[in-house]
């Protein structure tokens, strides 16, 4: 088990900082590598891809609330993840507090309980502390992009990354009231609702694009070379070995 500790700086205020990050569907764009698939009741689905260089797996799992206290600015969220090669999992209890900098700006302190097996676990310590540092560096600067985007463009819609799928049918929803009864002389029968084939009831599928993976080569830099470089040492004797043996 590895304790893994961050820090990062929204710039909003703490109440509309402690919204923001518990909307779980509008900051799934901003995770690197992350994709949002569905929403069950608390319960978020999805993949997050990674590959070193021609390597390349992705993990499939879940993460749910188990704590949040909304005064406090307190979360706990547990996420579970398996490899879908069937090389390695990974589970975590992340612990999440924010606290005031100033009127205009929050720091998010995290906390995560990590848990993997497999060939992840190879890596050890290091290397997962310096890609989780520079993952969330990543995360905390496309949320505050996103969040510095105008609201809304000259035309009056909403800015690109501004509005959720939610959002947007919510606020279709608040444009129909505001417009006002529409009077007909033909009786009006609601539009009948087509079947998602294959969804499971209470099940909301995100239709988004699909992130692009994180290149640890990338984000760990040295720190992966440098734990890579004994085996790739080992590999290049061993085939100098066969080598001279094929020479015998």
């Amino acid at each position: 088990m590895d304790k893994l500790l961050n820090e990062f700086t929204v710039n909003r205020p703490i109440a509309e900082t402690w919204q923001i990050l518990t909307d779980v569907e509008r900051i799934a764009p901003c995770m690197p590598g992350a994709t949002l698939e569905e929403i069950e009741g608390d319960v978020f689905r999805g993949v997050v891809k990674v590959k070193l260089g021609a390597i390349s797996t992705a993990f499939k799992g879940q993460a749910s609330f188990v704590e949040r206290d909304d005064d406090a600015h307190r979360a706990v969220l547990k996420g579970e993840g398996r490899d879908t090669t069937g090389k390695g999992n990974a589970s975590a209890l992340i612990t999440a507090r924010l606290e005031p900098v100033d009127e205009s700006s929050t720091k998010c302190n995290v906390e995560t309980d990590l848990h993997v097996t497999g060939k992840v676990a190879q890596f050890g310590r290091g290397i997962m502390g310096d890609v989780s540092k520079k993952l969330m560096t990543q995360f905390a600067n496309n949320l505050n992009t996103m969040l510095d985007k105008p609201a809304a463009t000259p035309n009056g819609s909403a800015a690109a990354g501004q509005a959720t799928p939610g959002q947007a049918a919510h606020e279709a929803a608040s444009d129909d009231v505001d417009s006002g009864p529409q009077v007909t002389d033909e009786p009006v029968s609601p539009a009948p609702s087509a079947p998602n084939a294959g969804a499971t009831p209470g099940v909301r599928k995100i239709d988004g694009p699909a992130a692009a993976p994180i290149e640890l080569s990338d984000v760990a830099g040295s720190a992966i070379l440098k734990r890579a470089l004994p085996l790739i040492g080992g590999v290049v004797l061993l085939w100098i070995i066969a080598r001279r043996f094929r020479r015998r």
